[in-house]
């Protein structure tokens, strides 16, 4: 006998089912909502009536109630298990075997990271995209591209000295922005990710990392303005994919590189 769906794997298909516009349940057979309800049959007992014993229970005493389970908090199960990861390969583990975010049961594939582990720079983008999600690296798609040649510009790449990951490991549904929960909860992830990686330098790409790493948005204007997070320097600059849309903005973009140039060379 085939066991019954559990609630994650029900779950996914039913946004499956809604995003290719089934919005409505209906059930096999008609209803008929004008028929009325059969007669109870003599001497049957209505709900609540009878001793209310349960079995080896002393009658007039009150039937136990069982204890309300403890709701669970996501954020504190992320951050039990990034704390419990010591290396990438355990956090990534960690971060697979995460139940609490629903983004997880819509996604082809965990986003984890792209480039050299170790490397001065670390990039933060958002979320995969549709190419990321496919993949399983960040920054793959034509903002991928325009990213390889930004830092390439100032002598920078991931084949050698940049390290990448997304603030959140897997694709919202129709590229939407996550919501502030769904940031929450894989913040300690990104956090131990951090810590593990050992960067010198956090580069920021778009208003969702400003948001989950510096806890403010307004990428207009807190680009190019160095900050600090986690006890390193941060620099908050344009996602490429706004660049695409917004090419205009790339002579910003240009001097933000060029800040960062500047900011690795005086540490040598």
């Amino acid at each position: 006998m085939e066991s019954a769906l559990d609630y994650w794997s029900a779950k996914a298909l039913l946004e499956w089912q809604v995003e290719l516009g089934a919005t409505e349940a209906l059930c096999e057979a008609p209803v008929n909502r004008y028929e009325l309800p059969a007669p109870a049959s003599k001497g049957a007992q209505k709900p609540g009536q009878g001793s209310g014993s349960q079995p080896g229970q002393q009658p007039g005493m009150p039937t136990p109630v069982a204890p309300k389970p403890k709701p669970v908090d996501p954020v504190a199960e992320a951050r039990k298990a990034a704390a419990a990861a010591a290396e990438l390969p355990s956090l990534r583990a960690a971060m697979a075997a995460y139940r609490h975010c629903d983004l997880k049961m819509g996604a082809r594939n965990l986003v984890f990271c792209d480039g050299q582990a170790g490397a001065r720079v670390m990039v933060i983008g958002e979320a995969p995209g549709r190419e990321e999600d496919q993949q399983g690296k960040p920054f793959v798609g034509a903002a991928g591209q325009l990213l390889d040649r930004m830092l390439d510009a100032i002598d920078l790449g991931r084949d050698k000295n940049v390290y990448i990951t997304n603030v959140l490991p897997w694709r919202p549904q129709q590229n939407r922005d996550p919501s502030a929960e769904e940031i929450d909860m894989m913040l300690p992830f990104l956090e131990r990710h951090v810590e593990l990686a050992q960067p010198e330098v956090l580069v920021l790409m778009g208003n969702i990392s400003c948001q989950a790493v510096l806890g403010k948005r307004g990428i207009t204007r807190l680009r190019g303005t160095w900050a600090e997070a986690w006890g390193k320097p941060v620099l908050p600059m344009f996602h490429p994919a706004y660049l695409l849309r917004q090419p205009e903005q790339k002579r910003a973009a240009w001097a933000d590189l060029l800040e960062l140039k500047a900011r690795l060379g005086s540490a040598n």
